[in-house]
């Protein structure tokens, strides 16, 4: 584990796609695949965006394949109540659609082809897309919460650790009954210890970066 590194975000994308870029997906895979694990006051989306568009110039094509894409039904996922956080824990994401339109397909022996979207959550409703092509040598960056601890085959995890008291100061009051599940996933999960890369997202606009498991 390397000492906390302070950066900008925007230094941060370009240290996080250096990263990436010398990184080779496992033989037989299309992609790199690269989760990016964090609550939505850490803006997993924004920061997967950021990275992967610095990672062409650097060789190497990538694609941001939201998990929040890959949600279950409403009758699913809202069957006990809008606002319960064992149900945001354990029922909102559909892991296994996560896994079989997606990671599996980039992954040693799949297609080399990807699903950009199962859900339109919206409408409540499959999406219709229709799977692409993943360019080889690709990094595949899925952001999204409480995305460890599912059996989901990631090569590289990047978390975005929120301490709880951040959690609680940064969390609109509309989605503070989400807090419990980010509780739990910590407890239970310890997805700081799981992780390549921490991001130390307390105050967004000074991330720092700790270094572990593979690149460390």
């Amino acid at each position: 584990m390397t000492r906390p590194e302070p950066l900008t975000p925007r230094a941060l994308a370009d240290r996080l796609a250096e990263l990436l870029a010398g990184t080779e997906p496992d033989p037989g895979a299309s992609a790199l695949r690269v989760a990016v694990d964090g609550p939505d006051v850490a803006r997993p989306v924004e920061l997967a965006t950021a990275v992967a568009e610095r990672l062409p110039p650097l060789g190497r094509p990538a694609v941001v394949v939201p998990a929040g894409g890959f949600l279950r039904p409403a009758s699913l996922r809202l069957e006990h109540g809008r606002t319960d956080p064992d149900a945001r824990y354990t029922d909102w994401l559909d892991s296994g659609a996560l896994a079989r339109e997606v990671l599996d397909r980039v992954g040693p022996g799949g297609s080399g082809e990807y699903l950009p979207v199962l859900w339109d959550v919206e409408r409540d409703r499959a999406a219709r897309a229709v799977p692409r092509p993943m360019q080889h040598r690709g990094v595949l960056l899925v952001p999204g919460a409480l995305l460890q601890g599912l059996g989901l085959a990631f090569d590289v995890v990047v978390h975005l650790r929120v301490a709880p008291p951040a959690r609680r100061r940064r969390t609109p009051q509309e989605q503070a009954w989400e807090l419990p599940a980010y509780d739990r996933y910590d407890d239970e999960v310890d997805p700081v210890s799981l992780a390549d890369a921490v991001v130390l997202a307390d105050s967004p606009d000074h991330p720092a970066l700790v270094l572990q498991g593979r690149f460390s």
